[in-house]
């Protein structure tokens, strides 16, 4: 018996699964940069602080300097300027704080937003896409060979709606048990459009 992927409501509904989860996860990753760049852009305000505190304290470094080669009273106008250039440098550290925090801020609340749509990925979608695989897996395999049709079409006795198997034949058991190829056989393949798999007669 020869199993292909078939075009079943099963495989089609998988396949759409698939899709969706890779949309989902495609523009839950674009939500948290765009969260990421947006929460970046906070930090422009420390860039600014950094840029004027560095400069006014390189300026006040330079004037302090040339203060200082005043005869007799250089190095006490040079004190003032000392004074103002180290706060200038503190308004600069200041200016960097405030980006690193942005910084921590900004990929913080990125994973955040990952957390929740990767984490359904992971541990709701994930599980049940590898234990399909294996099921279609087994499936594939057991139908390879008479015992395992057989199996399968055990399994949908026990398994498929009532409605589905009347539709096979009146006495589907009875025919079965007597090992009927034709009964067999559609009720393997019953068993694998389950799984979105599609079984051809031997």
């Amino acid at each position: 018996m020869k199993i292909y992927a078939d075009r079943f409501p099963t495989a089609a509904r998988q396949l759409l699964t698939d899709l969706l989860v890779v949309a989902w996860v495609y523009v839950a990753i674009r939500g948290a940069l765009w969260l990421h760049d947006l929460v970046q852009k906070l930090a422009v305000p420390g860039q600014k602080l950094e840029g004027a505190g560095s400069g006014l304290a390189d300026n006040l470094g330079d004037a302090g300097s040339k203060v200082g080669r005043v005869p007799l009273v250089g190095d006490e106008l040079t004190a003032p300027f000392q004074r103002a250039a180290d706060a200038a440098r503190s308004l600069a550290d200041a200016g960097r704080d405030q980006q690193q925090l942005v910084d921590q801020l900004a990929l913080a609340l990125a994973i955040a937003v990952l957390i929740f749509p990767l984490g359904i990925v992971l541990f709701g979608w994930l599980p049940l896409r590898v234990r399909w695989m294996r099921r279609a897996g087994s499936a594939t395999k057991l139908a390879a060979g008479p015992a395992g049709r057989d199996l399968l079409a055990l399994r949908a006795l026990a398994t498929q709606p009532l409605g589905k198997l009347t539709r096979i034949g009146p006495d589907v058991a009875e025919a079965w048990r007597r090992g009927d190829d034709a009964t067999v056989d559609a009720l393997a393949a019953l068993e694998l459009r389950q799984l979105g798999l599609r079984g051809r007669g031997r």
